[in-house]
């Protein structure tokens, strides 16, 4: 009732901005054009190529982006100069504005970390899944009567990843910030390498919790039985914290990254892409578990079972660990090829006082 009130409160305060077009459609559109004009040479100086006048960007309050030298392929979607056929065969489609190729170009090359965030979703999926059916084998007693789900140690993920999110922006980046003289203390890519690092120990670290848990109920002849193992619950607290200190760094800074390096007229593609990892990290997720319990159980002894104290899901753990490595690995050969936009950074060095006329300059709708 509270959070309805409020929303409904600030209605009137909202901002409505004018739809301006689907971002898919003018990105089809520079892509075939690119292709249409194969053949067509892209002139060495920049300012041949077709683009609007600033009014006119500045009319619909958007931003106009220089040509760049990067994905020069897709620079032909803006040459003038037409095929061979002549003017009557070229369709009005295929002359595409500078803009509009660079935010094709800001868009795909978003698009091989995006890739790469597909396996840390899959192992935060382990937090609402595989986590939480370990509960349920524990003694999740608190007294006498009272006993708890085992889906609120959850509540845990949360609750470190708000202290750690608090602790980063008010304690790290200040510190950090005058050693490496960037505004955000460290570069996005680095706060996520960071998240998919702790996310690697983090499964690691249940990798042992669960071996532990499966000597406990092999020793106590509960792995025949499946009942309920006398350890408590909070044994398996360590992973959940862990998670939540990944998230801090990981999910925090994969919102911003997509957003803050998304084009300006397709931020909201940008947070899009940001939670589709989080989609299609569940279904790989779904599909791992699957895949490894049927090739496991083939080979005589499943590592996941719906009798956890007969499994070996410290093993699946253990597969899991690899596999985020592995893309940990892959992420740092991607992220270090990978160059920001230039307005971001002139944006947060307005935000903390750094380059005031910066500011100046990228407040007006010209870029």
């Amino acid at each position: 009732m509270v959070s309805i009130s409020v929303f409904l409160a600030g209605t009137r305060l909202y901002r409505h901005r004018v739809p301006q077009g689907s971002p898919f459609t003018s990105m089809g559109r520079v892509l075939a054009a690119a292709l249409w004009k194969w053949s067509v040479p892209v002139p060495a100086d920049a300012k041949e190529l077709h683009e609007l006048d600033v009014e006119e960007y500045a009319r619909k309050r958007r931003f106009r982006m220089d040509s760049t030298d990067a994905m020069a392929f897709l620079n032909k979607a803006a040459a003038v100069a037409v095929p061979s056929g002549g003017p009557a065969s070229t369709p009005a489609w295929s002359l595409c504005t500078v803009t509009q190729v660079e935010e094709t170009k800001q868009i795909l090359r978003l698009v091989p970390l995006l890739v790469a965030m597909i396996v840390p979703c899959t192992l935060i999926a382990q937090t609402n899944t595989l986590f939480v059916k370990q509960g349920t084998t524990m003694d999740r007693h608190m007294g006498p009567r009272f006993e708890i789900p085992a889906a609120s140690l959850g509540a845990f993920v949360t609750l470190t990843m708000l202290v750690a999110v608090v602790v980063y922006d008010r304690v790290f980046v200040r510190a950090v910030r005058r050693y490496t003289k960037d505004p955000r203390g460290i570069t996005i890519l680095r706060r996520m390498g960071t998240g998919m690092l702790l996310q690697v120990a983090t499964m690691a670290v249940a990798s042992a919790i669960e071996s532990r848990r499966l000597a406990y109920a092999r020793s106590h002849g509960l792995d025949a039985t499946g009942g309920q193992l006398g350890l408590t619950i909070f044994a398996l607290l360590p992973q959940f914290v862990l998670m939540g200190l990944a998230d801090a760094f990981l999910v925090v800074g994969k919102i911003e990254f997509f957003y803050d390096q998304a084009p300006e007229s397709m931020k909201s593609l940008g947070t899009a892409m940001s939670l589709t990892a989080y989609g299609i990290g569940n279904f790989l997720s779904s599909f791992l578990l699957s895949t490894v319990t049927r090739v496991t159980r083939d080979r005589g002894h499943a590592w996941v079972t719906n009798n956890l104290n007969a499994s070996n899901l410290d093993y699946y753990y253990a597969f899991l660990t690899a596999l985020g490595a592995v893309n940990f690995v892959a992420f740092l050969a991607l992220s270090a090829r990978y160059r920001y936009k230039a307005q971001s950074t002139d944006r947060i060095d307005a935000a903390v006082g750094l380059g005031t006329e910066k500011a100046k300059l990228q407040a007006e709708p010209l870029g």
